[in-house]
């Protein structure tokens, strides 16, 4: 059986590579682009199963005009995508308020809005799939990358919370989160000017192998296919889907490293609440209590 599809950044990439696969199989494509006249030959082959719509991810109102439109004209839509976004390179201090302010808005605040537009059809649908494209940078970080990092990080803490959110309304969520892969990526970056002071720093390093030297070993024909067949499958949408050999040796590690340093403080952690005896000997309910301090144990 057919599906559809919605799928942000479709001109290049991780997007386009979905689209085609999709429409090549017989489902149907809604994707978006800051250019309504991207893909022109795949229209061409599939002007019935294929629709392009121009959208700045920078203008929540926007999004939301474009995913209720989507779900008006497509009455069900299977499988949403949140692809589009960006990197930026550079040394925290090299970045200006600009580059700040756009990739948070498109990778991010873009990302949150799609999210949160589509849930309310989702709901009164029944369920549904949706996949959003983070990255290892999401789990990890790369001196250079910390801009970027900030939006994965953030999009990834989101997605945690609206998973549990959700689940009872059929609603599935995973962050998909490939490694370093042969797609535009590198030649959209936007790239800081040099500063002298991180000349001799790892932020220089990587900044020599991204002119040549770094082997990209990702290859985003066999991302979208594994993307695709999680998404056909019966059982459950894991909740992260790592992709690329390493994705998976990078996030395994930072991830072992951050365990190994919170057994580390495990008594440090402990020693900072009130005793059993103490907790006997205090009111029931605190006078006042702040947001944190009322959240639910």
């Amino acid at each position: 059986m057919s599906k559809t599809w919605f799928i942000t950044g479709v001109s290049s990439g991780i997007g386009r590579l979905l689209a085609e696969k999709a429409l090549s199989r017989g489902d149907h494509v809604i994707g978006t682009s800051r250019n309504g006249d991207a893909l022109p030959d795949l229209r061409e082959r599939h002007p019935q199963r294929l629709r392009i719509v121009g959208l700045d991810l920078k203008d929540p109102a926007a999004v939301r005009a474009a995913v209720d439109d989507a779900f008006e004209r497509a009455g069900h839509i299977d499988v949403l995508v949140s692809n589009a976004g960006y990197g930026v390179f550079g040394a925290a201090e090299e970045t200006d308020d600009r580059q700040l302010r756009d990739i948070i808005d498109v990778n991010l605040i873009g990302a949150i809005a799609l999210i949160r537009s589509a849930l309310p059809h989702l709901r009164a649908q029944g369920g549904g799939r949706l996949l959003q494209i983070s990255s290892e940078g999401g789990q990890c970080a790369y001196p250079g990358f910390s801009l970027y990092h900030a939006t994965k990080w953030g999009v990834e803490g989101f997605v945690e919370a609206v998973c549990q959110e959700v689940a009872g309304f059929g609603i599935e969520i995973t962050l998909v989160e490939p490694g370093p892969a042969r797609t535009d990526f590198g030649v959209n970056l936007v790239k800081t000017a040099p500063t002298p002071a991180y000349q001799d720093t790892p932020v220089q390093q990587l900044r020599d192998g991204l002119d040549g030297s770094w082997v990209i070993k990702g290859d985003p024909d066999r991302m979208t296919t594994a993307m695709l067949e999680m998404v056909d499958r019966r059982e459950p949408l894991p909740r992260r889907l790592v992709l690329g050999a390493d994705s998976y040796a990078n996030v395994r590690q930072a991830l072992s490293s951050r365990l190994s340093a919170l057994e580390a403080q495990r008594a440090v952690a402990l020693s900072a609440d009130f005793t059993d005896s103490e907790l006997a000997g205090l009111p029931s309910k605190p006078a006042s209590r702040t947001a944190v301090d009322a959240r639910p144990a």
